[in-house]
């Protein structure tokens, strides 16, 4: 029998490896491991238990919390009782996690701790819909009491109860299951509005976890490790998807807090994470190398050029010359192996940048000391990948040619239009915007882009980011952006110009580095604030600024900019959970500063 949905992969996989690692989490100091045998059990269990208190096909069930084998468990869960599993980002505010519950009519809401269970507290009345909150780490809430809130232990002992005294309840509900079926709500960012439920179906999921797979070779000796948000459609396809298709290892870090050491630790063999880690990365080692000795500067220097020319030529499809191989491979020997080993990079075959656009001289730094680190591009209504660069095939400035069966096509206005088996079903309750995006068969992405000859996709901005100037120019700021966020002390940035004579930008700076520049440079500061306001520091960021507008034309060149005085955060509405910028947001929040730089 061919497997058409979820719970039919994840079956066939757990009859392939049985006894073998599928999780790793670390818990006081030691990584302790999940067979599949003990994910498919427990998974048994809680889809028993939800059956038994009357989760009906189609019902939905809301989680949030941080990532772990839980979260994946009770998600795989949920699919097998035939329900329809809806994360919640776990650094959302109660008004927030109250949206997504009472939209999504969420019949049952599995919380990880106190912390996610006191936003429940907050709307407690005001959810009709819901009949049970399940809470699966204790920590402070033993002596806690409340009619609606049942522990996951508890859950769990139902489940087995009623999976041995009606064994074939499961199965059933497994075999009704079709292609067609909604799977999973995934909640969009909501960048310019409340979050719309994106509803992707079996058949969505399952071809996308099927193209991943051969598209990028990945197999069940790989490692990943699990530390994005698991309601993201990014982290669904490597740690539930992309897992019960190649049957490779899940490594769970202990905290969001823990990234770096937990890299380290485990070393996986694959990589994935959004542009924000990436760019972390790169400006940590270039700060280090900075405080290097002028001998281990000088030699990376030469390294890091030799590198810089070879993934040039690779990333141009070029030949490398006998002389540069031969170097290169001494540069790695010398410098690049180490860096990598201390990054945790030193097994990774390849790793994926997503979810939104990365800095092309990260891309390339990468590329140059040898971690082969490719941009993919997609969004939640595609299924989370429309285009991929594989393996070997990394062409610079290009996301990657579509996925193996995705059509590609570029509207008059240069839109990107997407038509494949991923292509979402909708938006829940909101056929107004679903009819708005896809038409005619086609996902109309939002996105400006160009295919070039070789059939690789540029993307150039979001449609309705394009700046057109005073003198009719049209800006892409993305592109703008993405190079002065290659700069170590800017950590974000958003140009501005729409009707203007000139374009300015507000930069957010990178509290870390600028911190140990004002340091080294005995710049007097207490706060954040002091540090966005200091002469010092504003001449610091106009010389990364000038060097930007070195390459670039004169019309897109920044004239003025203004360092934001805070951090932007999520709970302000000034970022999404996987950190874009909430432009529109963020142009009404500082008004005033922009219309400063235009004053004089």
């Amino acid at each position: 029998m061919i497997a058409e949905t979820i719970p039919q992969i994840f079956r066939a996989t757990v009859n392939r490896y049985g006894e073998r690692v599928a999780f790793r989490k670390k818990d006081l100091g030691l990584w302790h491991d999940y067979s599949w045998a003990e994910y498919d059990r427990l998974t048994r269990f809680v889809a028993s238990a939800l059956i038994a208190r009357g989760l009906q096909k189609g019902d939905r069930v809301a989680i949030i919390g941080d990532n772990c084998p839980e979260w994946v468990i009770i998600d795989m869960a949920v699919l097998c009782a035939g329900g329809v599993a809806s994360g919640i980002y776990a650094t959302n505010a109660w008004q927030q996690v109250e949206y997504v519950i009472n939209h999504s009519e969420a019949k049952f809401f599995f919380v990880e701790n106190e912390e996610q269970l006191d936003k429940w507290l907050h709307f407690r009345n005001q959810a009709p819909h819901l009949e049970k909150v399940i809470v699966w780490d204790l920590e402070g809430l033993r002596q806690f009491r409340d009619q609606l809130v049942l522990t996951f232990d508890a859950l769990l002992k139902e489940g087995r109860q009623y999976y041995e005294e009606h064994p074939k309840a499961l199965e059933e509900r497994i075999m009704d299951l079709q292609p067609h079926d909604l799977a999973m709500l995934i909640y969009t960012s909501g960048t310019t509005g409340p979050p719309k439920g994106a509803m992707l179906t079996h058949a969505n999921m399952i071809w996308m976890g099927r193209a991943i797979k051969t598209d990028l070779s990945i197999f069940d000796t790989d490692e990943i490790m699990s530390f994005l948000p698991l309601c993201h459609v990014f982290e669904q396809l490597f740690s539930v998807m992309g897992h019960i298709y190649a049957g490779y290892i899940v490594n769970f870090i202990e905290s969001p807090d823990t990234v770096a050491d937990n890299m380290i630790e485990i070393s996986p063999t694959v990589g994935h994470a959004v542009p924000r880690v990436w760019e972390k990365y790169y400006s940590a080692v270039v700060i280090r190398m900075s405080d290097a000795t002028w001998f281990k500067r000088l030699v990376f220097k030469i390294a890091y050029k030799i590198g810089n020319k070879r993934a040039g030529l690779l990333m141009n499809f070029k030949p490398i010359p006998w002389y540069l191989r031969a170097s290169y491979l001494l540069s790695d020997l010398v410098v690049f192996r180490k860096l990598k080993e201390r990054l945790g990079f030193d097994r990774m075959r390849f790793a994926i940048s997503g979810a939104a656009p990365i800095a092309p001289d990260v891309l390339r730094f990468f590329q140059a000391i040898g971690v082969n680190l490719i941009e993919g591009y997609g969004q939640t209504e595609g299924t989370g990948v429309t285009c991929v660069s594989r393996i070997g095939r990394v062409k610079f400035g290009t996301v990657g040619p579509p996925l193996t069966g995705i059509e590609v096509k570029i509207a008059a206005d240069g839109e990107i239009l997407v038509k494949s088996p991923g292509v979402f079903a909708g938006y829940f309750k909101n056929p107004e915007a679903t009819r708005e995006t896809v038409i005619d068969g086609w996902l109309h992405s939002g996105d400006v882009g160009e295919i070039d000859a070789g059939g690789f996709i540029k993307i150039t901005d979001r449609k309705k980011d394009i700046i057109v100037t005073a003198g009719g120019k049209n800006i892409t700021p993305q592109y703008i952006e993405n190079k002065l966020k290659a700069s170590p002390y800017i950590n974000d940035a958003v140009v501005i110009g729409d009707r203007r004579k000139y374009l300015t930008s507000l930069i957010m700076i990178d509290e870390d580095n600028v911190m140990k520049f004002a340091q080294d440079h005995k710049i007097q500061f207490s706060t954040y604030r002091d540090l966005t306001i200091s002469p010092d520091i504003k001449q610091l960021i106009q010389g990364e600024i000038d060097q930007v507008n070195t390459t670039i034309a004169r019309v897109e060149q920044i004239k003025k900019f203004t360092i934001l005085p805070k951090k932007l955060y999520e709970e302000d509405g000034e970022v999404t959970p996987t950190m874009k910028v909430k432009r529109k947001h963020v142009n009404e929040a500082f008004y005033d500063l922009i219309e400063a730089m235009y004053r004089n």
